[in-house]
């Protein structure tokens, strides 16, 4: 069973107890990410997630990896557009252990002025890495042109300018106005008792102050399509091509994730079969809806030889359109949802991915939809669903595209 439970602070604690396992995963969330930033500190908050693990006032940074190995434990974090997050997966016995490491880097990190100065290397070598990855490029500059000068159009990263220019100061005050108990979900899944956990988390994560303070309102995103481009000396052409999508929360999500199945989203959809075995025309060809928090799009990406763009596009529009003029059946709609039920069961399986999908929808929806009700939704969607949502989603006119590579001149074509 999953349970909510709030603390005199405002801090949420979601608890899913699996007695039959022997291991734990516990998180800390954060609604903090790069859709929350300003300009002047874009990049800051991926900072503040590297400086968690450089060291606290008891721990240095070698101690707290030293730590988890000697329980055979693992530990990490990420910060995505919208939030960040810190976690660990620990044989049951020592779920307490990591809870104590987790909330001393969370509260007790020193930010010492040199760490600060060599991490700044590290991620300008992250940023580096992206650049020379141009799937991940491609992907940064159409959320930029989709939503410009916005948090969600925002490098997670930063700039090489906004990394260099960080402070200490510049820490703390990001911190104060983002890491406040409002803003912070604590998830636990796997084998533990309740109520030890409970008060361990509430005797741990007190520091916060009361919680007083208004839900957070994020910036309004508006989905802008326009084209973009980005010359780069590699052999492979990489395309994205994007649609407004589906916020999260959103009963339509369920249809989304069912069309983005059959259309693109494994080896049996149309894209796969049709471009790339059929044709032989890509190495790889994808489609994906990706959800915010009160915004979404729908992306097609494809890595090819430049040579074969024009007769990929062309065919990536006759998919578009054929998925209307030759309509989804029953039967593989039926096939759909035993897949999208299937995928919904195996991931239980791992602790990591329930305590991460309770902490999400908690963190950005304010809400848990539990396993069953999911299930039931997947099992609802029809015909109907799907079709009145790729009508909204295939507007011809509001399609975005980018392109990294050595030739992307088949944009002129398409502007």
């Amino acid at each position: 069973m999953i349970e909510i439970t709030k603390i005199s602070n405002g801090l949420r604690i979601v608890t899913e107890e699996i007695p039959y396992l022997r291991s734990a995963s516990v998180g800390v969330w954060v609604l903090a990410g790069s859709r929350h930033e300003a300009d002047r500190d874009s990049g800051i908050a991926h900072f503040t997630e590297h400086m968690l693990f450089k060291g606290t006032e008891k721990r240095t940074a070698a101690d707290i990896a030293y730590e988890m190995d000697s329980i055979g434990g693992q530990i990490n974090a990420y910060t995505a557009k919208e939030l960040t997050c810190y976690y660990a997966r620990v044989l049951d016995d020592h779920l307490l252990t990591a809870l104590d490491i987790l909330s001393d880097m969370f509260f007790n990190s020193l930010f010492d002025e040199d760490e600060i100065e060599k991490e700044k290397n590290v991620i300008l070598e992250e940023i580096s890495m992206c650049e020379d990855t141009p799937e991940d490029l491609c992907h940064e500059i159409l959320h930029q042109t989709i939503w410009p000068n916005t948090g969600l159009g925002r490098n997670i990263l930063g700039t090489e300018e906004t990394v260099l220019s960080f402070k200490r100061a510049d820490f703390d005050d990001f911190i104060k106005r983002n890491y406040r108990a409002e803003n912070v979900v604590v998830s636990v899944a796997g084998k533990f008792d309740k109520s030890t956990v409970l008060a361990e988390v509430e005797r741990l994560f007190s520091v916060f102050g009361g919680g007083d303070a208004k839900p957070r309102e994020d910036e309004a995103a508006s989905y802008t399509p326009g084209i973009v481009s980005r010359n780069k000396d590699i052999e492979q052409l990489h395309i994205c091509m994007a649609f407004p999508g589906v916020p999260l929360g959103r009963d339509e999500m369920y249809a989304a994730t069912a069309m983005n199945t059959m259309f693109g989203g494994g080896m049996s959809s149309r894209l796969f079969q049709n471009i790339r075995e059929k044709h032989g025309l890509v190495y790889s060809i994808y489609s994906t809806p990706i959800c915010y928090r009160d915004s979404g799009i729908f992306i097609i990406c494809a890595a090819l030889n430049p040579s074969s763009v024009g007769k990929a596009y062309e065919l990536i529009n006759s998919e578009i359109n054929g998925f209307f003029s030759n309509p989804v059946t029953e039967e593989i709609l039926k096939n759909t949802k035993e897949q999208l039920k299937s995928n919904l069961v195996l991931g239980l399986e791992s602790t990591s991915s329930r305590m991460s999908a309770n902490a999400r929808a908690e963190l950005l929806m304010g809400r848990i939809i539990t396993p069953n009700e999911q299930l039931e939704k997947i099992e609802a969607i029809s015909l109907d669903n799907i079709y009145n949502l790729a009508k909204m989603i295939f507007d011809a006119e509001k399609r975005s595209i980018a392109a990294v590579g050595r030739d992307c001149g088949f944009l002129n074509s398409v502007m």
